[in-house]
């Protein structure tokens, strides 16, 4: 069976819920519009579920989804309630849910990715995690943005170092993707907890999912074939 985009996901501001694509753009950087925005304090850190130099834990966030609209703008939204990016209502309502005067900035000098543009992970993966490690492996949990249908767990490990070819995108597979206690969490969309990142450390080195850089822009679409060179 060939490998196939089963899902494609972009997340318009960091940390927040995210949007379900039929059809994606690509350039250097990564899916257009992915983590365009984030919630940046005053010390400059950007909201987040952990801790760490650039980041601060702030669950808080999950609490909200952002979506672009289809001039182009994004919408943040939580409950029935709903503010556009660049509104001084949407900063206030983050300042008062965390407690702390928090804004929505774009991204400038220093990328929004913690660790690479793109990342992926195979159907089959998700599925031995739920089979073997009795996890919740919701693809959600993951926050990657190519699910692929594979049928061999793990299969895209295998390819480190090698191109994809997808619609009109290349791609250059990089390196595992070691997991924090994100995945862990309830969030976009997803409302339960689970033990998945103790459990990823006992049987996978903390690891699930692959980064990938862009190679050659263009664009590719949920059915796409992935060929691997």
């Amino acid at each position: 069976m060939p490998i196939t985009v089963a899902a494609i996901r972009r997340y318009p501001v960091k940390s927040m819920g995210g949007e379900a694509l039929r059809r994606a753009e690509l350039d250097a950087r990564g899916l257009v519009g992915d983590r365009r925005y984030a919630v940046v304090d005053g010390d400059g850190k950007l909201s987040s579920g952990k801790d760490s130099r650039r980041f601060r834990r702030r669950d808080q966030v999950f609490s909200y989804v952002a979506a672009t609209t289809p001039d182009g703008r994004v919408e943040v939204r939580r409950d029935d309630h709903s503010w556009l990016v660049g509104d001084d209502a949407l900063d206030a309502e983050l300042s008062h849910t965390f407690g702390d005067p928090v804004r929505v900035l774009a991204e400038a000098e220093t990328p929004y990715f913690d660790d690479g543009p793109v990342s992926l992970v195979g159907s089959a993966s998700l599925e031995w995690c739920r089979r073997e490690l009795g996890v919740d492996a919701d693809p959600r949990r993951t926050r990657t943005n190519l699910v692929l249908e594979t049928t061999e767990p793990f299969v895209e490990e295998s390819w480190a170092g090698r191109k994809l070819l997808v619609g009109s995108v290349e791609l250059v597979v990089d390196r595992r993707l070691e997991r924090c206690r994100m995945v862990d969490l309830a969030q976009d969309g997803v409302a339960t907890t689970t033990p998945m990142l103790k459990a990823l450390g006992r049987a996978r080195e903390v690891c699930l999912a692959m980064l990938v850089d862009v190679a050659t822009p263009g664009h590719l679409e949920v059915g796409d074939v992935v060929t691997v060179s």
